[in-house]
């Protein structure tokens, strides 16, 4: 999700630097509107990256402590996954 982040601002940079920073005029392309496509496409990029890590849900780990008949202790640990978690 992290990666997704980061290629969003990486988006957003290349394309304020196509957009605002370079002044070059190509016959066969308009680089400002190149420059304000990748900014809009960066920030995109970027709020879909946080919305699926907010979505994300951590796993629950139940540890439950029991006492057998015979006087020995009993620990055990369930790990719930959480929606989404894939299982392999």
């Amino acid at each position: 999700m992290h990666m997704s982040i980061g290629t969003g601002i990486l988006l957003f940079v290349v394309g304020a630097i196509l957009a605002f920073a370079i002044n070059v005029q190509v016959d066969w392309a308009d680089l400002q509107m190149i420059g304000y496509i990748l900014m809009g496409a960066g920030v995109l990029v970027v709020l879909l990256g946080i919305i699926l890590m907010a979505r994300r849900r951590r796993t629950d780990v139940v540890t439950r402590t029991e006492a057998t008949p015979d006087g020995n202790v009993s620990r055990r640990s369930v790990r719930a996954p959480g929606e989404g978690d894939e299982v392999l």
